[in-house]
């Protein structure tokens, strides 16, 4: 089945060698290089990390913060009693004191 493509696209994939491995500075070099899209683009970037995911001593487990928060408010209670309540006011939304 044959795809019809754009001129962007055809003019990016030009630029591209599919059978070579960029380095991470050589991609973005050559993102940058591509004309941009009327929409937000996004790139999905592939590791081979060479780990066995069966065995538990290898697991690969990760967190990428996001530039602007993942948009969820953060709460905070704290359970604390006396001068540790006191503190613990100016920073958290609510806290317990057991005196409630």
């Amino acid at each position: 089945m044959s795809h019809n493509r754009s001129k962007r696209y055809r003019a990016a994939a030009e630029q591209v060698d599919r059978k070579k491995s960029y380095s991470l500075n050589e991609a973005v070099a050559t993102l940058k290089k591509f004309q941009p899209a009327k929409f937000d683009q996004t790139i999905t970037v592939s590791f081979r990390l060479g780990v066995d995911p069966k065995q538990s001593d290898q697991m690969v487990r990760g967190t990428c913060p996001l530039p602007h928060g993942s948009g969820k408010q953060v709460r905070v209670l704290v359970f604390a009693e006396g001068v540790a309540a006191k503190a613990a006011k100016t920073r958290a939304q609510s806290t317990w004191d057991s005196r409630i």
